[in-house]
């Protein structure tokens, strides 16, 4: 989607490992260590000027600037709320997570979750911070963003009134890294207001990397219960609650000790034996350490007396501290919603549990070119972006005993959040899934997805950002075509394929023939124009660019709007010169200084101010240099230094 020396260089950045959790990118590129160092050395506490004290970061509409809710709002730093702040207390608890005057529920029942497991909050939240041992005012958190991970650097000046925190809180109000955590968080949406609303789905994948996959009980398939044994083998975090019809049943405890709207945890699943019939069995923890099941199978009840002695020892039957084991039939009654999200290798390295193989592509929706819609409009369907993936081993352990490769898809939407306070609504998403037969790396057309019925496809279209749906197809290759409902409608996406076994994935480039034909139109306008254009792209053979070309330009183009509009934070159609680096990251690009100085002394105007002309310009010849020194084997980096001397800009 994106030119050949952008997805060379950021192919290569992903070999030396950078976007994993070990190797975070720098969000904003900001270097925690530098920045902490020049703190120490200067004296001073940090203040972040990429995410300021002020009322734009908390929001543009509900916590405006002339809003009601922010009147007499003042940001402190922990170190002036009370006299001995710590960082992490006596260990992480879900304690630490009490809800201020912001509607992120969904949010902080995500943290709570990160407290179960140590080493997933380590991966999460660094430790080793403090507001001792070189304390600067200055932290930092890791969150995985659209398909890499990032490492987020905020001061800790936090907002308040009367001296008390007003969003996230400790119970004992001295406890401040889930208070640092959300202003983290909220730093990489935009803003506070822009995590009011969401699912806790959303947090565990940007707490993990992993894949979410949402079951409703009352509608489970008929292998559920096989699905949480693996997944729990896979090391998935699995989470369970209670629907609530209304406000008043929040937290409400039934007549068998379940408590409503309250987020529990799925340890294990596994099968007994009573009276010689197996039994399933689902064992689920109380995040509050009290309050369980007093049904059949919890702690002390009758049916542990019927069942052998080196069973109970297999199951470690627990004890009165918030875990329980109930029958799966009676979990599937009394529970409403069941949550899993699969990891990948990167989010938790251990030899005790397996992994699911994960694949992913960046990928846009434009109008005019290659936002078709879905199959109910056949005239642009063929023009989506397809992906191609091949299933070639089957699963060791079939759920239905029969053959067949199980994989996951799930479409995500980029940048909801942020893009709200400009008005901007997700678009309603899904995907189609085609066989793909006697092909050879050809985007299909309308003689085959007009022709012929998809496979498989997403159980919905919604306006949710992510569509995630579970599969079992025999092995072959098939075409992913991911989607908005309806056509004409711009979009962002990461496509990603978590398979049991090994898949071989990569994207079909577009054909002549399925080009949008409102795009053909649009060319056949301006084609007079266009074949002129004095710029290094790959021609059709006769020095003018075709439609094929053209209309890979455009989407290059159409990709550098929308990173020069993330940039242009006050929408004055132009970028600071200061923020040309990062800009240039995004592309793909990374460049050293003296590169950058003579960027800026070719394109920033008087005012160190760049406009979009000239930054396409730049990106279109940084890339034929970053191009001609990958072909040459140089290191793009380190070469275009010396190139861009020899060019005039």
């Amino acid at each position: 989607m994106t030119s050949m020396a952008g997805r060379l260089a950021r192919q290569q950045e992903r070999e030396n490992g950078v976007g994993t959790n070990q190797q975070a990118v720098k969000y904003l590129q900001q270097d925690y260590e530098t920045l902490l160092q020049g703190c120490l050395e200067s004296g001073k506490l940090f203040q972040d000027p990429s995410f300021p004290a002020e009322s734009k970061s908390l929001g543009y509409k509900e916590l405006g600037k002339y809003s009601s809710k922010t009147k007499g709002l003042m940001w402190k730093r922990p170190t002036e709320l009370c006299s001995n702040p710590k960082f992490i207390d006596d260990g992480a608890t879900r304690t630490d997570i009490c809800q201020g005057d912001l509607g992120d529920c969904w949010l902080l029942a995500a943290i709570a979750s990160l407290t179960l497991d140590e080493r997933v909050l380590a991966r999460v939240v660094p430790p080793e911070q403090s507001f001792t041992d070189r304390y600067a005012g200055i932290f930092h958190f890791q969150f995985w963003q659209f398909g890499e991970w990032v490492d987020v650097v905020i001061d800790d000046r936090l907002p308040t009134r009367d001296g008390k925190l007003l969003f996230v809180h400790s119970a004992e109000g001295s406890e401040f890294w889930s208070a640092l955590l959300e202003k983290a968080y909220a730093k990489v949406n935009g803003c506070y207001e822009s995590l009011s609303g969401g699912s806790t789905i959303e947090g565990f994948e940007d707490f993990t990397g992993g894949i979410a996959e949402i079951y409703q009980l009352d509608k489970a398939p008929p292998h559920l219960f096989k699905i949480m044994e693996k997944a729990l083998g896979l090391g998935s975090l699995l989470g369970c609650s209670i629907d609530i019809t209304n406000s008043y049943e929040t937290e409400a405890v039934t007549a068998l000790k379940l408590v409503k709207g309250h987020a529990y945890s799925v340890t294990g699943a596994e099968e007994v034996h009573l009276h010689g019939d197996p039994v399933q069995l689902i064992r689920i923890r109380n995040p509050w350490g009290q309050v369980e099941w007093t049904g059949p199978w919890s702690d002390g009840s009758s049916e542990w007396k019927y069942v052998r002695p080196d069973e109970k020892l297999k199951l470690v039957h627990v004890a009165e501290d918030g875990e329980f084991w109930m029958s799966y039939s009676d979990f599937i009654r009394q529970f409403s919603k069941l949550e899993i999200c699969n990891l990948t290798p990167d989010t938790l390295a251990s030899d005790e549990v397996g992994h699911w193989n994960n694949y992913q592509y960046k990928g846009m929706w434009r109008v005019g070119s290659t936002a078709g819609g879905c199959r109910n409009h056949p005239a642009t369907f063929c023009s989506n972006p397809q992906f191609l993936v091949c299933l070639e081993d089957v699963d060791d352990d079939p759920l239905d005993g029969v053959d067949g490769c199980t994989f996951l898809v799930g479409l995500m939407q980029k940048d909801g959040r942020r893009n709200r306070q400009m008005g901007e609504d997700l678009s309603a998403v899904g995907f189609a899934i085609y066989a793909y037969k006697g092909q050879s790396n050809i985007h299909l057309g309308p003689d085959v997805l007009l022709r012929q019925k998809h496979v498989a496809m997403s159980s919905t279209f919604i306006n949710t950002r992510e569509v995630c749906d579970r599969f079992c197809l025999p092995p072959g290759e098939y075409v992913i075509i991911p989607s908005t409902f309806q056509p004409h409608k711009n979009g962002s996406f990461i496509l990603r394929v978590f398979s049991e076994k090994h898949a071989a994935t990569r994207y079909i480039k577009v054909a002549e023939k399925d080009v949008d034909p409102n795009f053909k139109h649009m060319f056949k306008q301006i084609a007079g124009s266009v074949t002129n254009l004095n710029i290094c792209l790959q021609k059709d053979g006769n020095s003018k660019l075709g439609l094929v070309e053209f209309h890979m330009l455009w989407m290059k183009i159409q990709k550098y709007l929308e990173i020069f509009k993330s940039y242009d934070s006050d929408r004055s159609g132009t970028m600071s010169s200061h923020e040309m680096r990062g800009a240039l990251t995004e592309a793909g690009f990374h460049i050293n200084s003296a590169v950058l100085q003579v960027i800026v002394n070719r394109y920033a105007s008087a005012h160190y101010a760049i406009d979009f002309h000239c930054f396409v310009d730049c990106l279109i010849r940084v890339e034929m240099l970053f191009s001609k020194s990958i072909q040459q084997q140089h290191n793009p980096s380190i070469n275009i230094g010396m190139q861009i001397e020899n060019i005039r800009l």
